[in-house]
Formats: C-alpha cells, sequence, structure tokens
C-alpha cells in the first residue's frame, strides 16, 4: 500500500452467509450495528463511528473516509445512519455478495 490511509477490505461476507444462513447473518450485522451505535440516540453518528470503529478493524480509517462512509449510508439525509441503513451499507460494500444475492434473486424467480 502506498499510503496508511489505503484501507484493505477483505471480503468475508459471502462466506458469512454460507455459514450461518441468511437470518444469522443479518443479525450479525445487527450485532455490528449496536457495537458502532450512539446508545443515546439508537444510530450510528458520525461521533459513535469514530469512537467505536477500531472495533471492526477501521481504526486506521481518516475522519474523510469515515464522512463519506456516512453519506454513502446515510439514506434519508439526517446525518446518522438507522440499522436498516447501516445493513444495506455494508451488503453494497461486499461486491461479492451483491452478485450472489442477484443469482439468488434471479434463481428464485426462474423457480416460481
Amino acid at each position: 500500500m502506498d499510503s496508511k490511509s489505503d484501507v484493505v477490505f477483505e471480503d468475508f461476507f459471502p462466506s458469512m452467509v454460507e455459514k450461518l444462513g441468511a437470518e444469522e447473518f443479518m443479525k450479525e450485522l445487527c450485532y455490528g450495528f449496536r457495537l458502532l451505535m450512539d446508545a443515546d440516540k439508537g444510530v450510528i453518528t458520525l461521533e459513535s463511528l469514530k469512537k467505536n470503529s477500531a472495533v471492526l478493524g477501521l481504526a486506521d480509517m481518516s475522519d474523510d473516509e469515515l464522512e463519506c462512509m456516512m453519506k454513502e449510508g446515510d439514506l434519508d439525509g439526517n446525518g446518522s445512519l438507522n440499522q436498516t441503513e447501516f445493513c444495506v451499507l455494508m451488503v453494497r460494500l461486499s461486491p461479492d455478495l451483491m452478485r450472489k444475492s442477484r443469482r439468488w434473486l434471479v434463481e428464485s424467480v426462474m423457480n416460481e
């Protein structure tokens, strides 16, 4: 890597879904949300993300990178991430999981 701000994201989500099943995987994502959220507000704020990001191995991310992550996931534009926004963001950040989910959807539709 060229700089300290480069982030390496190894995508374990597809193997987690295979091992845990979709329902248990979603429970794990919700657990990750609770680790990052501001307990008083019930959402992930930029401050709670900065404070708790080391839990998910994101301690080396810059403030700008964390702000970009928040903006990308903030679907309703309120400056924070609720549980649904967080789960959607995590799935979107997993290209392999996105490819597999498209395949599962196509297979499901074809089987009906």
